[in-house]
């Protein structure tokens, strides 16, 4: 078991941390439960629902991972 949220989801700690923000849950603009914005607008949407949070945490972790690449 990890003992932080950093621990657990290194890539979205390194998202908000230098790069932009996260949002969960729908709004009027978007039907993805989770997406990753910068000052250029969205980067990274996913599923309209997922299982638990978690899933949903996990989706994003991977995605911001793929995203990232391309700066490494």
């Amino acid at each position: 078991m990890t003992n932080s949220l950093e621990e657990a989801y290194p890539n979205i700690t390194r998202w908000v941390e230098a790069y932009g923000w996260v949002e969960i849950g729908q709004d009027e603009y978007s039907t993805s439960f989770v997406r990753a914005l910068d000052e250029g607008g969205m980067v990274w949407e996913g599923s309209d629902d997922y299982e638990t949070l978690d899933a949903a945490m996990q989706a994003l972790e991977a995605g911001l991972a793929e995203w990232m690449k391309q700066y490494e």
